[in-house]
């Protein structure tokens, strides 16, 4: 378990903390935000630092900009976050520079601040130095709550950490947490579900994991490739095809570990996404001119019949294409048969996972969501993530 100080381990009482956030939120073409769980997932974080009287910075990245851009200004994030505090939230132009010092100069206890998007600056991703000690210097604490961004060293993640004292907000705790468990110490019986579109996104993943999981159960675009490595004929099907013989690896290290691999027995097919004929069909046999979109209803009852047993389940990757009906009914029938199950450990990727688990209505019966997709995968991994191994040990 990894063992981080955290905002309670920290006297913030008069003093400016710096926080990284993670309000890489999805906007729509007018600018709105159009699902704001990142900006409502640090407000434990927010509310502890106003309540214990310190100045808050808040500070993030928004989209990919080269430069300046305006369509990615913390404008409507600002707004928002108002909205949600019940308090108003302070938006400066830029988070460096004379002004935006002299602003946080004349911070009140209480008072919460969102610098401008720090990514409008290339020398955040090239974690400069002298960038980074610019951003220290506004504050005397940095508090790093962006777990969604803890897998790049970038200078408002990492670099900034050389400079003052650094400690997890409450979000990150609980992402550490509650990923460390599935990790490391899940209660057996251990199960993982993995989709998604490729296994080499997960291959890591899974070997880290072979030797605590008792089952995993396999679906999406990944499964096709193993289906194929096993003698099946998949037609149009997404499929890794130079993965074959690793998809066969795998499974020969699965075996000898004893730890079952589930891959669907029937698949939904259609022409292409769009069209009305949509058949099911046993998983080794899509005719040519067709592809695999969703696992088939035997398969959602061979997976229920098994999940039902677990203590401990890790979700990460959906099981088809989760955005288009009829090819969502797999992910979501899964999703609500493990959110009603009690005395289980439901824990979920970020990206995809969060959102399809959110479009069947249970991402807040799981255990836990994470709020990082690529950063939850790396953790997973085993891989040491930089902008936790900053953070001051316990």
């Amino acid at each position: 378990m990894i063992n981080k100080k955290t905002i309670r381990d920290i006297d913030v009482r008069g003093k400016r903390v710096l926080v990284r956030v993670d309000f890489n939120v999805p906007l729509d073409k007018k600018g709105n935000i159009e699902d704001d769980y990142r900006i409502r997932a640090t407000l434990p974080t927010i509310e502890y630092l106003i309540k214990e009287g310190a100045k808050t910075i808040l500070i993030s990245h928004l989209g990919r900009p080269k430069g300046v851009d305006d369509s990615l200004r913390m404008n409507p994030i600002a707004k928002r976050l108002s909205e949600l505090l019940g308090k108003e939230v302070f938006k400066l132009d830029d988070c460096i520079g004379d002004g935006v010092e002299a602003f946080v100069k004349n911070m009140r206890e209480g008072d919460v601040v969102l610098l401008e998007n720090v990514r409008f600056h290339p020398e955040e991703e090239k974690n400069d130095a002298e960038f980074a000690k610019k951003l220290a210097s506004l504050a005397e604490i940095f508090v790093n709550d962006a777990f969604g961004a803890a897998h790049r060293a970038h200078a408002s993640t990492h670099g900034v950490a050389k400079y003052l004292p650094a400690v997890a907000g409450f979000l990150m705790e609980k992402e550490i947490k509650f990923l460390s468990t599935v990790r490391d110490n899940p209660q057996k019986p251990y199960f993982i579900i993995l989709g998604g579109a490729k296994i080499s996104d997960k291959i890591t993943m899974i070997e880290n994991l072979l030797d605590k999981v008792d089952i995993f159960l396999i679906g999406g675009g990944m499964a096709n490739t193993f289906l194929k490595a096993l003698g099946g004929s998949l037609g149009n099907s997404l499929c890794e095809n130079d993965k074959l013989e690793l998809a066969r690896e795998l499974l020969k290290k699965a075996e000898e570990k004893k730890v079952k691999v589930l891959l669907p027995t029937d698949l939904k097919i259609a022409e292409k996404p769009e069209a009305k004929e949509v058949k099911v069909v046993p998983s080794r046999e899509v005719p040519e001119g067709y592809a695999a979109f969703d696992i088939g209803p035997k398969t959602v009852e061979l997976f229920k019949g098994e999940i039902k047993s677990a203590k401990t389940i890790f979700w990460n990757g959906p099981l088809g294409m989760f955005e288009k009906e009829p090819f969502d009914e797999g992910t979501n029938e899964i999703a609500k048969f493990v959110a009603s199950l009690s005395d289980v450990t439901s824990v979920a990727g970020g990206g995809d996972t969060a959102s399809a688990l959110k479009k069947a209505g249970v991402d807040e019966k799981f255990t836990h969501v994470s709020t990082g997709g690529g950063a939850s995968l790396e953790f997973m991994e085993g891989r040491t993530l930089p902008g936790i191994e900053v953070l001051l040990d316990k």
